[in-house]
């Protein structure tokens, strides 16, 4: 990085840094303690790997962080020349000190390859949080989209906005959740990465900068960057509990950022459930920021516990549509073999996104599109996230168990929704747990390629997609992983054996 993109405050970093503290519990070898200006710099470095203090974020004055720290300025400036030295800190004369990652260190961008046919039965992949399909339903949805399919097929079968139905439908849906939608505020896109697409290829240009949740959804993340925009990572409140928005009004106020992508609902990796005073406070800083919100609610049906009160959708705080642009899929809840996603925005915005598509894929099938509206039109769509639900509660909860027995310095948060675990690993590496556990048969994320720059490398992401014996072999593979990497010995590993599904 040869510049910074959002700053912490002196405040911000002594209270991270406080709240960091109040959790090691590791004791010092020998007894002894270390330097005050060692155990100021390691601070540091943990927040930066942790992606709770993002990379390329400007670090306060040393004499603003020694009066916030009741430290010396000594103490500061040595921390500072020793994360330089580590490759975690760059300064130049008159911009101040950035965080940084080490050069050299690989970037996880890429996400998992799909898992090969031949590897079924001894491989367990961890590493596509997705389910198989909710049947009858899948079926049943085809069927009733074939009955459905006579009339289009007399006609060119290109619908950029999507099919009429379909849009009527989820408009529908969004009115009986109590936000008033017109058809014409629907436009059907290719999953929800094409959504997102249509929409930092209509808003983002090259270098535009983005502001991202941190850690946020590995593929977006992606997706922006080969865009060419600039990533601005917020960091996420510690154990589920949101957003944090003294920092989110910082980055939207210093950075100015032309969008920012969140996603509230059971957030994709940590599973944390944005409260809606949060929602509606972080819809009116963008506002005041002229910042276009964009709102993933792929996640927003799988709430796994009963009698938890959802909040109102982020779209909600914005009666106008100015503010935020909204983007939902049936990947999540009902199959991510069924590539239909959609975005809510106001009129004028879906008739850009139309008017730009003609240059990209021109629409979405049309059998998917009727067979998503016959379950939104029918029992199935409910009757789906039912079986949904039921089968992701048992995944979890079988899932932590395991964890618990075979892996108990492990931590994580068990979230009340969403289909995924952002574990901490016991300070190991998790880009080394991910590549020894590939050795012993099973598939995960390392927590790096769901932040910016190399961060979260103390976590892993595991998703519900498991349960039963499967689910403890899995964590009998990690905690295989974990001891290898904790002694070092990750080359010599045996090949994985086979598990009945």
């Amino acid at each position: 990085m040869s510049q910074w993109t959002s700053s912490v405050g002196a405040p911000q970093l002594a209270r991270l840094l406080g709240s960091q503290h109040a959790r090691d519990t590791v004791t010092p070898i020998g007894g002894r303690r270390s330097p005050a200006y060692r155990s100021l710099a390691d601070g540091i470095r943990l927040l930066v790997l942790e992606g709770r203090v993002p990379v390329a974020a400007r670090l306060p004055a040393e004499r603003e962080l020694a009066a916030a720290l009741s430290v010396s300025r000594t103490t500061v400036a040595a921390a500072y020349e020793a994360l330089r030295g580590e490759g975690f800190l760059e300064s130049r004369r008159g911009a101040g000190s950035w965080t940084a990652v080490p050069a050299g260190n690989p970037l996880p961008t890429r996400g998992l390859d799909p898992l090969p046919p031949e590897a079924v039965g001894s491989v367990i992949d961890l590493g596509c949080a997705a389910l198989t399909a909710p049947e009858p339903w899948l079926t049943r949805a085809f069927q009733g989209a074939l009955e459905e399919l006579p009339p289009y097929a007399h006609t060119h079968g290109d619908y950029p906005a999507g099919l009429p139905a379909l849009r009527q439908a989820l408009a529908d849906r969004y009115t009986a959740r109590g936000i008033p939608t017109m058809p014409e505020q629907i436009m059907v896109t290719t999953g929800a990465m094409g959504a997102v697409a249509a929409i930092c290829r209509l808003f983002a240009g090259h270098g535009e900068r983005v502001a991202v949740e941190s850690p946020s959804y590995a593929n977006v993340l992606q997706l922006m960057r080969e865009a060419g925009t600039r990533l601005v990572p917020v960091a996420m409140a510690d154990r589920l509990a949101g957003w944090d928005l003294p920092a989110w009004r910082q980055v939207l106020r210093d950075a100015a950022p032309r969008l920012a992508y969140v996603i509230a609902d059971f957030h994709n990796p940590t599973g944390a459930l944005a409260p809606e005073e949060q929602r509606r406070q972080l819809v009116e800083a963008a506002r005041a920021a002229g910042t276009l919100l964009i709102a993933d609610e792929t996640m927003s049906d799988l709430c796994l516990e009963p009698g938890v009160e959802l909040p109102r959708p982020v779209c909600a705080f914005d009666p106008a549509g100015s503010a935020v642009i909204t983007v939902g899929s049936a990947s999540k809840t009902f199959w991510a073999g069924l590539r239909i996603g959609w975005v809510r925005a106001a009129p004028d915005v879906i008739r850009s996104l139309v008017a730009a598509r003609a240059y990209a894929d021109l629409g979405t099938p049309v059998l998917e599109q009727l067979a998503v509206t016959w379950l939104l039109s029918t029992e199935g769509w409910d009757a789906s996230i039912d079986i949904r639900r039921t089968q992701t509660r048992e995944n979890r909860d079988a899932l932590v168990d395991a964890l618990g027995r075979h892996l108990p310095d492990w931590e994580f948060t068990v979230p009340k929704g969403g289909l995924t675990l952002w574990v901490r690993t016991g300070g190991l590496s998790g880009s080394r747990i991910a590549e020894a556990g590939e050795r012993l048969g099973v598939r995960v994320p390392s927590g790096p390629r769901f932040g910016v720059d190399g961060a979260f490398e103390g976590f892993v992401r595991l998703p519900f997609t498991v349960t039963g014996a499967v689910a403890e072999e899995a964590a009998t593979r990690l905690a295989e992983a974990a001891r290898l990497v904790a002694s070092g010995a990750t080359a010599a590993v045996e090949a994985p054996r086979t598990y009945v599904a």
